[in-house]
């Protein structure tokens, strides 16, 4: 079942004066429900993902849209009897959930907007003039995705700068506050759920049939390519999250193993083992039974669905003999949308606090003109400092 696109954000209502009030931008990939949206969407991704790793001219990008929006036809209709993603209804119910236990602390203080990165009517440039429209001043950027990289968060802050820039009237930015909340990969809550979401599924079904030791569990991650013109890919963050989840559940069930969901691009050296070739391995070792559990993931769409179905099938033929279990994301269990309520009190709270700057953008012009000398010397020192602090930093803020 899937919701039409909803128009509960394009109201605009009054409310109480701006510089105390937050709007929450909730960031996902979003997903096209029908066949006609493919080659935008295809588009959308090649420019923001693509480009950044692979050697592909972008002249090449629309017409290489079109062809793959042939294949998605027929993946999704013909092999897939017209799948309809249910990600853009799923990261509604979560924007809602979010919303609501926020309100509870914070009132009409704080709205939740959500957009995506490939889907109209929600793309960020649609929804930044709204929330502006809307009278807020101070902006919570949140990608909903748990690995903080150019590859999720990192093309959420990219639109919405480019949607700030568009909305700049030449004078002051009527943003007077910002904060951003980056990856949840290391928050203790998340990473105990995903284990016990594990533990759930093998105590309620598996249990009697298979003996903890043949039971293998592929926690699996959004897939990272390894050299990606200089950006970081997340790699880092996504095997923090695999080895504590892992952590909690090795002592228990031994045969565990990181599965990447690859986008198999030509030319390009992906994360390994991939979740077919974990899989494999850990049957190899003896696993009669094997638990799919997205961890890289927070919200179901198409790679935990499709890509994930076709992995096990391709192993029933395979390895025949063998139980598969595939689990959900953790989507709106309330549970996670109280606690990702809950990441965002401390960065809301900051914001409620802090005095707002004037910000305008016209002086960096003159600034740069005036210290271009000296900037080139500079900027090394600024380059190195940002690599070797960024991740801490980011760890360390929650």
């Amino acid at each position: 079942m899937v919701a039409s696109p909803e128009k509960i954000q394009l109201k605009t209502s009054p409310a109480p004066a701006s510089n105390d009030r937050v709007a929450v931008l909730l960031m996902g990939y979003g997903e096209v429900e029908s066949y006609d949206d493919f080659a935008n969407y295809n588009e959308q991704a090649l420019n923001l993902l693509t480009a950044k790793f692979a050697p592909v001219p972008t002249w090449i990008y629309p017409p290489l849209a079109k062809i793959l929006a042939i294949f998605d036809l027929h993946e999704w209709s013909h092999q897939h009897g017209q799948f309809v993603s249910p990600h853009n209804a799923i990261f509604e119910q979560q924007r809602a959930g979010i919303e609501k236990n926020l309100q509870e602390k914070w009132g009409d203080k704080v709205k939740v907007f959500k957009a995506f990165n490939f889907c109209a009517p929600f793309l960020p440039e649609q929804v930044i003039p709204q929330i502006k429209a809307e009278g807020f001043d101070k902006i919570l950027i949140y990608p909903l995705l748990v690995v903080d990289s150019v590859f999720t968060s990192g093309i959420a802050v990219e639109q919405v700068n480019n949607a700030l820039a568009q909305t700049f009237d030449g004078k002051e930015h009527w943003v007077t506050g910002q904060r951003y909340i980056p990856s949840f990969y290391d928050e203790p809550a998340y990473i105990q759920l995903m284990a016990d979401l594990v533990e759930a599924e093998i105590k309620n079904d598996l249990a009697v049939a298979h003996l903890p030791s043949q039971i293998g569990i592929v926690l699996m991650n959004h897939g990272c390519p390894h050299k990606a013109k200089g950006f970081t890919s997340g790699i880092v963050e996504s095997q923090a999250l695999f080895d504590r989840v892992r952590e909690r559940l090795m002592y228990r069930y031994p045969l565990i193993s990181v599965g990447w969901l690859n986008h198999d691009t030509p030319l390009i050296e992906w994360t390994q083992p991939d979740a077919t070739l974990a899989a494999k391995n850990l049957i190899d070792l003896g696993a009669t039974a094997i638990v799919f559990m997205p961890i890289g993931f927070a919200t179901e769409n198409h790679e935990t669905l499709l890509d994930v179905d076709h992995i096990i099938e391709s192993l029933q033929k395979q390895r025949k003999g063998v139980t598969y279990r595939k689990l959900p994301c953790v989507n709106d269990r309330p549970e996670f949308l109280k606690m990702a309520a809950e990441w965002a009190n401390p960065q809301i709270e900051a914001l409620l606090s802090e005095s707002a700057i004037a910000v305008n953008p016209s002086l960096a012009v003159r600034d740069h003109a005036h210290s271009h000398g000296d900037h080139g010397h500079s900027h090394g020192d600024h380059g190195h400092s940002h690599g070797g602090h960024s991740h801490g930093d980011h760890g360390h803020s929650h």
